[in-house]
């Protein structure tokens, strides 16, 4: 009686073990994504997820990048526009004496007087009778935390420059002379006629006092700001009102 035996097995055969148990989805996932290179496994780009992720990463790095550069572009636009506003305006005088405070702010010495900032000349004499000298230029500020504003230089001054006159920080608008009575800055009246102390809003105080003004003692405030000698004996209680238009904090203000 012949004997039933299992055909012999080769290699090109079917493995019975590979016929009764199949192999499930995940190893063929597994082996359709590696090939073999000298005994290592080497990812095949069959797989694209990890790849798109990258990019996707990659962009959005990209992208905060960009905006951070705009916004550090953005500041330091705003920065220099609002730095460079007020400049001395009596950093050339030789022999500058700071005097006392009345309706504006008192100064000796001789020598060239610029604008403090940007603006337009209002009025331009050197013959104007109220003053002692004769000299009154007025520019109204057109920039910076008392745009505006009116400015008036008086006394021994001579204009060099004319009504309507576009001025900036760097702009000479008269040249002290040593005529005796020194020269008087401060805020003038909005329509430059005089001080601004001398009307009623401002306590009405006019050359015979009492002094120092509260509208002289803020514009002297200004100026030390800007680096200019404090007035002798300067104290920040003035006679008088401030009107609410004009600033106080100047330190704060042109962040000195």
């Amino acid at each position: 009686m012949a004997s039933l035996q299992a055909p012999p097995s080769h290699g090109g055969g079917l493995d019975p073990a590979a016929a009764i148990h199949p192999p499930d989805a995940a190893s063929t996932h597994a082996t359709s994504h590696h090939v073999s290179v000298s005994g290592h496994h080497t990812a095949v780009a069959g797989d694209t997820a990890p790849i798109a992720k990258a990019l996707i990463k990659v962009k959005r790095q990209a992208a905060r990048a960009a905006a951070d550069r705009t916004t550090r572009r953005h500041r330091h636009k705003h920065h220099a526009t609002v730095s460079v506003v007020y400049e001395n305006p009596l950093r050339a005088v030789g022999g500058l004496v700071p005097e006392r405070v009345d309706m504006g702010v008192d100064f000796g010495g001789a020598g060239p007087v610029y604008a403090i900032g940007n603006g337009v000349i209002t009025e331009a004499t050197g013959s104007n009778g109220g003053w002692p000298g004769g000299g009154w230029i007025t520019y109204q500020l057109t920039d910076g935390p008392a745009a505006g504003l009116t400015v008036y230089v008086a006394e021994d001054v001579t204009p060099t420059v004319a009504v309507g006159q576009q001025v900036t920080p760097g702009t000479v608008i008269a040249n002290m002379y040593n005529g005796g009575s020194g020269i008087e800055t401060g805020w003038a009246m909005p329509d430059s006629a005089s001080s601004e102390s001398e009307l009623p809003e401002a306590g009405g105080i006019t050359g015979a006092g009492p002094f120092p003004t509260d509208v002289g003692v803020n514009f002297d405030e200004l100026l030390q700001s800007l680096g200019v000698p404090a007035a002798p004996g300067f104290t920040t209680a003035g006679y008088g009102a401030l009107p609410p238009r004009y600033p106080t904090d100047w330190v704060s203000l042109l962040g000195a």
